[in-house]
C-alpha cells in the first residue's frame, strides 16, 4: 500500500489535481465565511429607496451589491443580504444610492490586479495544458523521450535469454536450408566471397497464417552469433508526419553500427502495401515509410553487412519495388507442413508432455491435414488442459481427439440441450452429408460424425483425406458440392422442410461453384478463361475499386452456370439419398443413441451403399473426344546406388 501511495505521489498529475482541489476547497470555505444572504436586486433597491439600509458596498470586480439593514429590519429573515448585477446596472445603483444615502456609509470597491497576478492569470491555463500535452506524450514514448519520435523501436535480442534453435524449428525443411545459408554468410563469409558470390539483401518469408513465420527467424537469431534487431511493421507509422520515415532510417543507422546484423519486420504488409492503394497519394505517411525502406534497402549508399528479413501473410499486396532482386532477392514460402512434417511437429511440442503408451503421433498426425504448426500446438496444448481438468497423469488418445475437435469445430456446448425433434434433424442432415459422401467415388474418406453441439454448429461431419493432397480435380469438386449438399437434401427428402442448418453449406457450395466457372475453367460456356482478375493500378485498394474485366452478358452465363452446376450436384445428393434410404435411416438411429460415430463405424454402416457410378469423361468442349488410349504405366525404379 506504502508503495503504491509512493508512485501516486511521484506522478506530476497528482500534484496538478491536489493543487486544483486545494484552489477548489479554499474558495468553497471562502464563500462558506460570508455571512450575506443572496437576494434578488429589486429586494435590496426596495430596501434602499425605503431608507431601510444602514451601510452598502458595491463590488465592482464581482458585480455584487451588499448591503446591511438597519436594527430590527430584516428581510427574508436576515440583516445582511448580497444580490448580483449587470454590468450596465452599475450608474443606476450609484444613482439610486446618491439619492438614498444610508446614514452610515456606502462605498464602491473596485479591486486591483497587480501586473504580475494578471500575467498569472493569462499565462498559468496555457502552461498547465502544455504541461499535460508534453506529459502524455512523454508517456506514450516511454519515459523521457518527449522528443524522440524518430527514435527506432526495434528490439535488440539479448543473447543471455533463451535461444530458438533450428532444431525447434519443424516441417520448414527448405525454409530452414534457405536460412541456414545466411546464417553461414554472416559467420563465416570467406566461404561465398571466394567464389565471388554476394548473400541476399533480404528474405521474404511468406505463406498461411500460423505456419511458423516468426519461428524461423526467432531460429535465424538463435543460430547466428550477431546483434539481431526485431520490430513489427505497424511499429514504424505514428500519427506525426515523418516519424516513421525517420524510424527506418534510425532502425538502419543502428544495425548498420553493429553490423553484421539482421533485421527482422515482422508483418511488413502493414508499412509495404502497394503505392497508390490508398486515398493518400504520395504523401501519405504509410507511402513515405515505404519510400525509405526502399533506399535503405537498396539505394545510393550500401548498407554493409545488415540483412533484412521479413514476413508477411499477404505477398500479393506488396509493392513490386519491395520485391524486386536486390531488395528481398529470396522468398521462401512457409507453406502448411506436410504428413512428415506435421509427425515432426508434434514430436517437438510432446516433447515435455507424458503420452500415454498407446498414443501414436503418426495416426494423429493423418487426422489433421491442412494443420499449421500453430494448430498442432494448440492441439497438443488442450489435450494437457484436458487432461489436467481429469485430473489424470497421461494425455490420450481420448484427450487428442477432444482437442481436435475443438480446434476444428470450437468447444461442445453441453449446456446448449436440443429437444429430440431438432436432434432428428441434425441427425438426417449429418447423415445426408456423409452418406453422398462415401457413395461417391471420388470423395475422401468420412472419419467422423456427431450431432454434439459445438461453436456455432449443431453438429458436424468430418470428411478428410488419409494422405496430403496438393490439387483437385474436376470430378473431386464436384463429388465435393454434392455432399456438400447433402444436409439440405436429406431435410427435403425425410421432413419436406428444410431448416437454416444448410446456410453454412449453401455459402461453402456457392463459394466452390463460382471459382470452377471463373477461376479453374471448369465450364464449356465460359470456357479455359479466368474471369474477375485483380490485376492493374488500384485507385481506391487493393481488394476492391478494380473494373469488371468482363461483359454483362459473361456475368449473366457465369450466374446461369453456377446455378446449374449446384442444381445438378442438388439433385445428385438427393437421388443417392433416396437409393440409399434404409441405410440412412440405420444411420440416424446409431447416431440418435450414440450422438458420436467413428471411422470404423462408420464404414460398418455404410457397407451396404450403393456406389454411385463414375460420370461421363469430360474434355471441355463437344469438340475435343477423349482418347481411349489410357495413361502410361509408371514403375518408380530404384536409384542406382554410387559405389
Amino acid at each position: 500500500m506504502k508503495k503504491r501511495f509512493s508512485k501516486a505521489f511521484k506522478n506530476p498529475i497528482t500534484w496538478v489535481l491536489l493543487a486544483m482541489l486545494t484552489f477548489f476547497g479554499y474558495s468553497q470555505i471562502s464563500n462558506i465565511g460570508n455571512s450575506f444572504k443572496e437576494v434578488e436586486t429589486q429586494r435590496i433597491i426596495g430596501a434602499i429607496t425605503a431608507r431601510q439600509v444602514d451601510s452598502a458596498l458595491l463590488l465592482a470586480q464581482e458585480q455584487q451589491i451588499r448591503v446591511v439593514l438597519k436594527s430590527g429590519i430584516k428581510i427574508s429573515d436576515a440583516s445582511k443580504l448580497q444580490a448580483s448585477y449587470l454590468a450596465n446596472q452599475e450608474s443606476d445603483l450609484v444613482k439610486i444610492l446618491s439619492e438614498n444615502p444610508p446614514p452610515n456609509k456606502w462605498n464602491v470597491k473596485v479591486a486591483r490586479q497587480s501586473l504580475l497576478v494578471s500575467l498569472l492569470i493569462t499565462i498559468v491555463p496555457f502552461v498547465f495544458i502544455a504541461f499535460i500535452f508534453f506529459y502524455l506524450i512523454s508517456r506514450s514514448q516511454g519515459g523521457g523521450r518527449a522528443f524522440q519520435f524518430g527514435r527506432s523501436r526495434a528490439k535488440l535480442n539479448e543473447k543471455d535469454k533463451p535461444q530458438t534453435k533450428f532444431s525447434d524449428v519443424a516441417g520448414a525443411d527448405e525454409a530452414i536450408e534457405e536460412l541456414q545459408e545466411i546464417k553461414d554468410f554472416l559467420v563465416d563469409p570467406t566461404k561465398y566471397q571466394k567464389l565471388g558470390a554476394k548473400i541476399p539483401k533480404g528474405v521474404l518469408l511468406y505463406g498461411p497464417p500460423g505456419t511458423g513465420k516468426t519461428l524461423l527467424a526467432r531460429a535465424v537469431a538463435g543460430e547466428a552469433n550477431v546483434p539481431f534487431f526485431s520490430i513489427s511493421g505497424s511499429d514504424f507509422v505514428e500519427m506525426f508526419v515523418g516519424v516513421g520515415a525517420a524510424r527506418v532510417r534510425d532502425m538502419f543507422a543502428q544495425a548498420k553500427a553493429n553490423s553484421p546484423a539482421i533485421v527482422f519486420v515482422d508483418e511488413i504488409d502493414a508499412v509495404g502495401r502497394h503505392r497508390g492503394a490508398g486515398m493518400g497519394g504520395g504523401h501519405d505517411e504509410r507511402e513515405q515509410t515505404l519510400n525509405q525502406l526502399l533506399v535503405e534497402m537498396d539505394g545510393f549508399e550500401a548498407n554493409g553487412s545488415v540483412i533484412m528479413i521479413a514476413a508477411t501473410n499477404r505477398p500479393d499486396i506488396l509493392d513490386p519495388a519491395l520485391l524486386r532482386p536486390g531488395r528481398f532477392d529470396r522468398q521462401i514460402p512457409v507453406d502448411r507442413p506436410d504428413l512428415k512434417g506435421r509427425e515432426a511437429i508434434l514430436k517437438i511440442h510432446a516433447r515435455n508432455k507424458p503420452l500415454a503408451a498407446d498414443v501414436d503421433l503418426l495416426n494423429l498426425a493423418r487426422r489433421m491435414p491442412g494443420f499449421t504448426g500453430a494448430d498442432l500446438a494448440n492441439v497438443i496444448n488442450e489435450a494437457a488442459l484436458l487432461t489436467a481438468r481429469k485430473n489424470r497423469d497421461e494425455v490420450t488418445n481420448e484427450a487428442l481427439g477432444e482437442s481436435i475437435d475443438r480446434v476444428m469445430a470450437g468447444p461442445q456446448k453441453v449446456s446448449r440441450l436440443m429437444n429430440e425433434k431438432e436432434r432428428l434433424i441434425t441427425a438426417y442432415h449429418e447423415g445426408g452429408h456423409a452418406l453422398v459422401a462415401h457413395a461417391l467415388p471420388n470423395t475422401d474418406p468420412v472419419q467422423k460424425i456427431t450431432i454434439m453441439p459445438r461453436g456455432r454448429a449443431l453438429g458436424y461431419t468430418m470428411v478428410l483425406p488419409d494422405e496430403d493432397k496438393y490439387s483437385k480435380s474436376r470430378n473431386q469438386m464436384l463429388d465435393e458440392l454434392a455432399y456438400t449438399l447433402g444436409g439440405r437434401a436429406a431435410e427435403e427428402l425425410i421432413f419436406h422442410d428444410p431448416t437454416t442448418g444448410a446456410a453454412n453449406d449453401i455459402e461453402k457450395a456457392t463459394a466452390l461453384s463460382r471459382a470452377m466457372v471463373m477461376e479453374y475453367g471448369l465450364s464449356e460456356r465460359i470456357g479455359t478463361i479466368k474471369l474477375g482478375s485483380a490485376t492493374g493500378e488500384p485507385f481506391v485498394g487493393m481488394s476492391y475499386g478494380h473494373q469488371r474485366d468482363y461483359s454483362e452478358e459473361i456475368a449473366a452465363i457465369v450466374d446461369e452456370e453456377v446455378r446449374n452446376l449446384i442444381d445438378n450436384a442438388h439433385q445428385e445428393a438427393y437421388e443417392i439419398l433416396e437409393v440409399n434410404r434404409e441405410t440412412l435411416d440405420k444411420l440416424v438411429l446409431e447416431l440418435m443413441e450414440r450422438e458420436t460415430l467413428e471411422k470404423e463405424e462408420v464404414a460398418g454402416i455404410f457397407a451396404n451403399v450403393k456406389e454411385w457410378p463414375a460420370r461421363k469423361p469430360w474434355t471441355g468442349s463437344k469438340d475435343r473426344k477423349p482418347s481411349k488410349q489410357p495413361p502410361v504405366v509408371f514403375e518408380k525404379s530404384k536409384k542406382p546406388q554410387n559405389g
